[in-house]
């Protein structure tokens, strides 16, 4: 089986513990306003794969990343290619390195997509919105896959980091937040809940794929917002 591959990034250091090395793959059926990679959204195109030359490519950089470390699989979506993955996670066990998956959770949950998830060392999963209005509004569809997936990562006892970029005008309140964490407090494999800034270094990649940027008049979140935020996030989960 072949897979389609974006890009990759060497040595990064917040997607997930330790060192990673990022494969991000191509292709994703959402259309989120704050996406800074839509040259990742088509599905056709990407460069090909073999499972084994993917491994391959991984193992070099093993003496970077060590035992602490491992590959996360990003994308767009890379749950979209669990196939895929299903092919090449055997080959990253029989080298000893460990993954972890950044993923939207908009996919449905066939039996590939969860033997990705169990295998995981944890799931970085990006909850969107609180509600079905700002999916459908900002995202292009509902959330009901999302929350599928979560309920599933925590039924398999997967660790688990919930994702949700801060958007001035759009959720950058305390009453928003407490909104996620109304939708987030059932969930005991959450391990943390990280606030990320959204901001406008893609927008570039708008002008050039000729695609309209419905945030080109938004700025990032000042510092100031993201502290209060996270402090309010920090005092309600104690």
């Amino acid at each position: 089986m072949i897979g389609y591959l974006h890009s990759f990034e060497s040595l990064a250091a917040v997607d997930g513990e330790g060192l990673r090395y990022g494969v991000f793959m191509q292709g994703c059926p959402l259309r989120c306003v704050y996406c800074h990679n839509p040259d990742t959204w088509p599905f056709d195109g990407g460069m090909p794969f073999t499972a084994e030359a993917l491994v391959d490519k991984i193992k070099r950089y093993k003496p970077y990343f060590g035992a602490n470390g491992g590959v996360t699989f990003s994308g767009g979506e890379p749950l979209c290619q669990a196939d895929f993955l299903c092919e090449v996670l055997p080959r990253l066990a029989f080298a000893s390195i460990r993954y972890v998956i950044d993923t939207s959770g908009a996919v449905p949950l066939t039996a590939s997509v969860k033997t990705v998830l169990r295998g995981a060392q944890e799931v970085l999963l990006d909850l969107k919105f609180p509600d079905d209005s700002g999916y459908l509004t900002y995202v292009g569809r509902d959330g009901a896959a999302t929350r599928e997936t979560l309920a599933f990562l925590q039924e398999a006892n997967v660790p688990t980091v919930i994702r949700i970029v801060i958007v001035p005008g759009l959720n950058d309140t305390e009453e928003a937040l407490a909104r996620y964490l109304a939708v987030l407090a059932p969930y005991t494999v959450i391990r943390r809940i990280d606030l990320l800034p959204f901001h406008t270094m893609g927008f570039f990649k708008y002008e050039s794929l000729g695609l309209v940027n419905r945030l080109a008049d938004k700025e990032p979140p000042d510092a100031e917002t993201m502290s209060r935020l996270r402090a309010y996030l920090d005092a309600a989960r104690a």
